[in-house]
């Protein structure tokens, strides 16, 4: 199930937190840099966040959750995060179908650690395409990525 996540439930922004940190902490591994902002952030910061949420639950657990913020033209995620103990299950993916569905936009954008073959590999597998890519710190390269609504999935 996906629904609408509303982060002032401070249990529900604490489970949030929780998977957020542990999905970070796989991701700080794989490019070689703890200094993800989402991995310092604190249950207030969370809690305060403007951005729109979506939350994957298996039964009634939290499970993964998805992050985003639309203009008129484009949706841009800026957090996919999976419980690493529930990963490799499809539901990044069904994060992203739902979003697709309730949020189509002509222009879809999202970035990720270069080094994050995952996540580039989901991300070019549903069409997005490298835009750039930014160094944010020595040797630590961002790829950000860019689909057009023809390639939507």
């Amino acid at each position: 199930m996906i629904t609408p996540l509303d982060l002032t439930d401070r249990a529900l922004a604490e489970r949030l937190l929780t998977i957020q940190h542990a999905a970070y902490a796989v991701e700080a591994e794989l490019i070689g840099f703890d200094g993800i902002p989402p991995l310092q952030e604190d249950l207030d910061g969370l809690m305060s966040s403007t951005e729109l949420w979506l939350g994957r639950y298996d039964g009634p657990l939290l499970v993964g959750a998805i992050a985003y913020e639309l203009s008129a033209d484009s949706v841009e995620i800026s957090r996919l995060i999976v419980d690493p103990a529930h990963a490799r299950r499809g539901h990044g993916r069904a994060l992203l179908d739902h979003l697709d569905r309730i949020e189509p936009r002509p222009i879809s954008l999202v970035s990720t650690g270069s080094a994050n073959l995952p996540a580039v590999n989901l991300y070019k597998s549903r069409g997005y395409t490298p835009a750039g890519e930014v160094e944010v710190a020595p040797g630590i390269h961002i790829t950000q990525f860019r689909r057009s609504g023809s390639a939507q999935r």
